[in-house]
């Protein structure tokens, strides 16, 4: 016996509702001015060229010792105070900590003899000097983002200032894993690839080179965003936080020429941090010299940072206290959803020296 299939049966139910909302948010993103970013309370405590260190007072003050965030030279950190109820920073205050950032700001020409050593002597290492005598806190502790983390942890093996806690997230420590094209690679650690003329020519590293090279490395992934807009645009929730992200995403700063041509050369090429064979300034950088307590936290679904890439820290420092974890995030999203604060907090609370 033969059974007919009804024919609304094999094509989808038009929903008008749903799809007059989609276009109408579509529209919309076309002609709304950019999402407003960096909500939380915060005044300037400390100058130097583009560079400024934020202060983001408690709400209650509950814990002695402060958290100083340093993020990469990459991108802005308005990613960890992208929006009330999902911003990191907020979430920190609120919990009762105070909370410093240093913004690196946006190098200009003149600004392309500044390394990465300078970055770290001249920049980071006078500001976590004038956090502390802010705080009035004896000690602090260090939250290093991405490439921020990996600064930090520079930072943290020739420093001499109190650090209690060392925090990194995402964190490239070890350069020999590597996402993107092998013949990427090779073509950077056999020489084919000149850091040093590829710099000598733009001085300063333009955005749109910058952008660049983050499309091909999440190449075919970095479109799918898009498509993600597309089939959730009816979302007003969604198409809020995507346009927040899009915001950032698309909003690239220069890069130093001379940060560029070591973090090229002695990093991606050679791996010198792990090693042992960097140095900054006239100081070689041993991760051993790290005693602070130290938390690393990895994205499984990160796809511009390795889990491989991060875990070498735990086995090169020399702290006694120190905690590894993987979580259920991506590189970007661990600080866009706010989770990154409630993982910090869940670690840091107890060694903060609660009031």
């Amino acid at each position: 016996m033969t059974v007919e299939t009804p024919i609304k049966s094999l094509v989808p139910t038009f929903d008008y509702e749903k799809e007059t909302k989609r276009w109408a948010h579509v529209l919309q993103l076309l002609s709304e001015p950019e999402p407003k970013v960096g909500h939380t309370p915060r005044n300037e405590v400390w100058r130097k060229n583009k560079s400024v260190l934020w202060h983001y007072p408690a709400k209650q003050k509950k814990y002695e010792i402060p958290l100083f965030f340093v993020y990469s030279l990459f991108n802005k950190p308005y990613i960890l105070d992208i929006a009330p109820k999902a911003s990191v920073i907020e979430k920190l205050t609120n919990m009762g900590y105070e909370v410093y950032l240093l913004d690196w700001g946006t190098p200009g020409y003149e600004d392309k003899k500044i390394g990465l050593d300078t970055y770290i002597e001249k920049y980071l290492k006078t500001a976590v000097k004038r956090a502390v005598r802010h705080s009035g806190a004896d000690e602090i502790t260090l939250v290093g983002y991405c490439l921020g983390g990996t600064i930090a942890s520079i930072y943290a093996a020739v420093a001499e200032e109190p650090i209690k806690n060392l925090i990194v997230a995402t964190v490239p420590i070890d350069f020999g894993p590597f996402i993107g094209p092998d013949k990427w690679a090779e073509g950077m650690r056999e020489g084919h690839f000149n850091f040093d003329r590829f710099i000598d020519v733009y001085g300063v590293i333009p955005p749109a080179l910058v952008e660049g090279m983050f499309r091909a490395i999440g190449a075919p992934i970095y479109f799918t965003n898009y498509t993600m807009l597309l089939s959730r645009a009816y979302d007003q929730r969604y198409v809020d936080k995507w346009r927040r992200m899009n915001k950032w995403t698309l909003d690239q700063v220069p890069f130093a020429g001379e940060a560029y041509r070591q973090l090229g050369n002695d990093l991606f090429k050679e791996n010198k941090l792990i090693k042992g064979e960097l140095l900054v300034g006239n100081k070689k950088v041993d991760l051993s010299n790290i005693k602070a307590n130290l938390f690393v936290v990895s994205g499984s679904r990160d796809n511009l940072i390795l889990e491989d890439q991060s875990k070498p820290i735990m086995d090169l420092v020399s702290s006694e206290d120190k905690t590894y974890i993987s979580v259920e995030a991506g590189h970007v999203g661990l600080a866009l959803s706010g989770m990154f604060a409630d993982i910090v907090d869940g670690w840091v609370s107890s060694r903060s020296n609660p009031l």
